[in-house]
C-alpha cells in the first residue's frame, strides 16, 4: 500500500517528502503538473488537486495513508472536508492532517477557524488521524532579508506577547514519523494531536535582538502597524488573503501564540530531540546571505 502526500511541491509538502526518504514506504505526490514536478527519487507523481473530487478519487486508489495539506485559498475548508470524505470512502486507514496552532482560539481568523472546523469533522467522524498544529513558520522570515540587510529592521508585526515559531524541517519530520507509524500499523490507530512549535516565545523586539547578534549589526523592530502590513500584502496577494493575514497578526499582538511546556515536551518525544530554535535559523541564514 501507499502514502499519498498532498501539497507535495510546496514549502511543507516538499519537507514531508524529503523526510519520508529512506523510511521504506511507497510514496505518491499529488501535483497539478506531474511532468514538471521536481520530486525526490522513488516518489511517484499523481495528477490532481484537492478541488477536483474525481482526480482525488483516482489518486487515492490503493492508498492506505494520506497527508492532507489544504492550500490557503478562499475555499480551503470545502476542499479539506471533501478530501476527507473521499479518503474515508476510499478506505484510507490513516490520515495526517496539517492544521494550525491556536486554531480553536482565533475564531475571527478565517484560515485558523477553517482548520479547526476540519478538526471538528475529524473528531465527529472518529477518523484515524494525527492532527499537526504548526505555529508560524520560522522560514517565513526569509522574506525579511531585504528589510534586515537594507534598512536594519525586522518587519513582521508579531508584537510583544510571544509566538512559538516552528522550523519547517521539524514539521516535515513530525509528519513523516506519523505517516510511517500509521502506514505500518496493522489496523487504524487512535487520534493524536501535536502542537508543532519552537522552544521560545518570540517577540518582535526579541527577534530583532536575535538578528542583531546573527548579523553583527543593530537591528530594530519595525513596529506593530497592521494597516501598513495589509497594504504591502495586497501588492502580492488577493485582498481577502491580505486581510486574513492581518487578522492573524492582530491576534498575535493581542493574545500571542506561546506553547506550553507540555506542548514542547510532547513534540520533543515525537522527534527524539528538542525542536529547533529561531536563533539557529537566523545564524544559518546570516551565513548564507553573507556568502551569497
Amino acid at each position: 500500500m501507499t502514502i499519498l502526500v498532498t501539497g507535495s511541491t510546496g514549502t511543507i509538502g516538499s519537507q514531508v517528502l524529503a523526510h519520508l526518504q529512506g523510511r521504506n514506504v511507497e510514496v505518491r505526490a499529488l501535483t497539478r503538473s506531474p511532468e514538471k514536478a521536481q520530486l525526490p527519487s522513488g516518489v511517484t507523481p499523481v495528477r490532481g488537486d484537492l478541488a477536483d473530487v474525481d482526480a482525488m478519487r483516482a489518486a487515492l486508489k490503493d492508498v492506505s495513508t494520506l497527508f492532507l495539506l489544504a492550500p490557503n485559498v478562499a475555499d480551503e475548508l470545502t476542499q479539506a472536508m471533501l478530501a476527507l470524505t473521499v479518503a474515508r470512502e476510499a478506505g484510507v486507514k490513516g490520515i495526517v492532517y496539517l492544521s494550525v496552532f491556536m486554531g480553536e482560539a482565533y475564531a475571527d481568523v478565517p484560515h485558523f477557524a477553517g482548520k479547526f472546523t476540519v478538526e471538528r469533522m475529524i473528531e465527529a467522524l472518529d477518523l484515524p488521524t494525527t492532527i499537526l498544529r504548526p505555529a508560524y513558520f520560522i522560514q517565513n522570515d526569509l522574506r525579511q532579508k531585504d528589510p534586515l540587510l537594507k534598512f536594519g529592521a525586522y518587519g513582521a508585526p508579531i508584537g510583544a506577547k510571544g509566538v512559538s515559531m516552528v522550523d519547517i524541517r521539524d514539521i516535515g519530520e513530525a509528519a513523516a514519523i506519523e505517516l510511517v507509524r500509521r502506514e505500518q500499523a496493522g489496523a487504524p490507530l487512535s487520534r493524536e494531536t501535536y502542537a508543532l512549535v519552537g522552544p521560545d516565545g518570540l517577540t518582535g523586539e526579541g527577534i530583532a535582538a536575535i538578528w542583531s547578534a546573527a548579523l553583527g549589526r543593530s537591528i530594530r523592530y519595525g513596529g506593530d502597524d497592521l494597516g501598513v502590513m495589509e497594504q504591502r500584502m495586497k501588492t502580492m496577494l488577493p485582498a481577502w488573503h491580505a486581510l486574513d493575514l492581518r487578522l492573524m497578526f492582530a491576534r498575535y499582538q493581542t493574545d500571542g501564540a506561546v506553547a506550553t511546556a507540555g506542548d514542547i515536551a510532547h513534540l520533543t518525544k515525537l522527534l527524539g530531540r528538542a525542536p529547533r530554535p529561531y536563533a539557529a535559523f537566523a545564524k544559518d541564514a546570516a551565513t548564507q546571505w553573507a556568502n551569497g
